[in-house]
């Protein structure tokens, strides 16, 4: 059995525990793509993304404790840094990627090198984040409270265990019951109308256990995107009937109240823009950890942290960086013909140093406020990345190449504030930070790969942006953009929202963006999403959140994970039939 130095509270000694094993990374592997699958699957339905470390760490315990009979808390440590390196390409991908299909340009980017360029950014949001470690988490001890949750599950290994059978149990009742609604064709169900609602109230639910799950999971903290689409189906519809003010068909002319248009027409746009203007305030207000965070990369270099014996050593971090800013200066560059070697240059070198400067303020925020805005550090790189790229002749080629150097910044920010968060885990657990910095390396490759397999077949499948896979952030994403180029968009509405939606986020930070997300998304998936929601409010109440800790939440992960999986499967089945 090998000997690992492991840390706690800052202490070193050493240990007879395994740690960094080739069955560790293997099961992580294996992990890490059905989280990544099922979490991305669920990124473009509700349009947010949810940690996976927590769902990790619970399968890690039925996998390496109740299968292989192995009882080492800081492997099981390494298994969900693994899983949730893989993992932290669904968020990043999922936010960008799905604008370039959204917008059209299907056909006009090459997927192997966007792929290699994600890989990249991967690997230069660990390289940034890793020597910060010891100024944000030993010295100035930030929270991160999603780090604590995961600590708390791998230091009880024997709830661990029986939170992982009801993970698997609940997974596979909603496996089988969406794959009855998917074989049967029955994926909604109009109660509105047998209740003798008004049409415009929409009354129609759609049948589908992972929205619950997610409800259930975000529980007080979903009541803003509950609010947003019952004010807009539930208030402003009524008010609209009432005073004859709903919108017009632009094809036929005629006024219409019908659910569906009403969304098309005014909820929706509005919802964008909320998303978007909440998403920009919520960057400007993290300019107080900008500055927090710059005198954390002082102190860090003052006290030399990042040399420290616990760490991977810095030579290796430097080539590391340089290597992969090389990738994405090569996926710059051939991202079209049309780019050239020196404007390809320029956008390397923006979103390398955008990597940097966002990763660390992403780790400040959500090791402050468990609160990160991913979504807006995104939109604001690619709206960056396009100016850069609008001197092509061709618009197309401009977009695309921005939209790639995106999606590689976006995964690099999603991986350094995923490091953050699992090594603030290690910490409390005696894990040993050089060991779970090779494991994010050693996971990070996997994901993108994955998750661009995944955005294809479901495309093909479903069409992204479609009822079924809304892709709301690469719809806000494929909106500024249109607003960028001098595209077709209400511009009145987009601006209404975005208003609406920055006053939100400076009120509280994110209300903006999940409020709007209430907004754009099908009425259908909000009436299911607020059952989750309310069920965790009363288990709260009623049993305590340690019932939600050691049950709830297990078996609102497996609905989650159930649903997914199949839903692709059914996916890849459509395809093969196709062929």
């Amino acid at each position: 059995m090998k000997h690992a130095q492991t840390q706690t509270g800052g202490t070193v000694r050493q240990g007879a525990y395994p740690e960094l094993t080739p069955v560790a990374v293997l099961v992580g592997y294996f992990l890490g793509a059905v989280i990544a699958v099922s979490i991305g699957y669920a990124a473009l339905i509700l349009g947010f993304s949810i940690e996976g470390s927590e769902l990790a760490a619970i399968l890690g315990f039925a996998i390496l404790r109740g299968m292989l009979r192995r009882n080492s808390i800081i492997e099981n440590n390494i298994v969900q840094t693994v899983a949730s390196a893989v993992n932290g390409a669904s968020s990043g991908m999922m936010f960008s990627v799905p604008a370039i299909f959204i917008l059209g340009y299907g056909t006009d980017f090459n997927p192997v090198l966007l792929t290699f360029g994600a890989i990249a950014g991967a690997f230069l949001g660990i390289g940034f984040i890793i020597p910060l470690r010891k100024q944000m988490i030993d010295y100035e001890r930030l929270t991160y409270p999603g780090g604590v949750a995961v600590a708390t599950i791998l230091k009880s290994p024997g709830a661990g265990i029986r939170k992982a059978m009801f993970l698997l149990v609940s997974a596979l009742v909603s496996g089988f019951l969406h794959y009855l609604s998917q074989w049967s064709g029955v994926e909604y169900w109009d109660l509105g109308s047998q209740l003798g609602l008004p049409e415009y109230m929409n009354g129609i639910w759609y049948l589908s256990l992972l929205s619950v799950g997610v409800g259930y999971i975000a529980g007080k903290g979903g009541v803003a995107f509950i609010i947003g689409g019952y004010v807009c189906y539930w208030l402003l519809a009524p008010l609209l009937g009432q005073f004859q003010l709903f919108p017009t068909e632009p094809a036929s002319g005629q006024v219409t109240g019908d659910p569906e248009a009403l969304r098309l027409l005014l909820f929706r746009p509005v919802g964008i823009g909320m998303l978007i203007g909440g998403a920009i305030a919520g960057v400007v207000m993290a300019f107080p950890m900008i500055f927090s965070a710059v005198r954390s990369m002082q102190n860090a270099a003052r006290t030399e942290a990042a040399l420290s014996r616990d760490e991977m050593p810095i030579r290796l971090l430097y080539i590391a960086i340089a290597g992969a800013a090389v990738l994405l200066a090569v996926m710059a560059v051939l991202s079209t013909e049309k780019m050239g070697l020196g404007r390809g240059l320029v956008m390397a070198v923006i979103g390398t140093l955008w990597v940097w400067m966002a990763g660390v303020i992403l780790s400040e925020a959500i090791g402050r406020t468990n609160w990160s805005p991913l979504s807006g550090m995104t939109l604001i790189a690619v709206t960056l990345l396009i100016f850069v790229s609008s001197g092509l002749d061709d618009s197309r080629a401009a977009i695309v190449s921005a939209i790639m150097v995106g999606a590689a910044a976006c995964v690099a920010m999603s991986q350094a504030t995923d490091l953050m968060l699992d090594l603030k885990t290690g910490y409390l657990v005696g894990a040993t930070p050089r060991m779970q910095q090779w494991g994010q390396f050693l996971g990070a490759w996997l994901g993108p790969i994955l998750i661009m397999a995944l955005i294809f077949v479901l495309h093909e499948a479903y069409t992204l942006g479609s009822d079924k896979l809304p892709a709301p952030q690469g719809q806000a994403l494929a909106s500024m953009v249109n607003g960028i180029i001098g595209g077709d968009v209400p511009a009145q509405k987009y601006l209404a929202g975005a208003g609406l939606g920055a006053l939100l986020s400076i009120a509280q930070p994110g209300l903006g963006i999940t409020v709007g997300l209430g907004f754009y998304l099908p009425f259908s998936i909000v009436l299911t999403y607020s059952i989750g929601t309310v069920l965790r409010i009363v288990s709260d109440g009623k049993l305590g959140h340690r019932f939600a800790e050691d049950v709830g939440i297990p078996v609102a992960a497996g609905l989650i994970v159930g649903e997914a999986l199949v839903g692709v499967g059914f996916a890849i089945s459509m395809i093969l039939g196709a062929v």
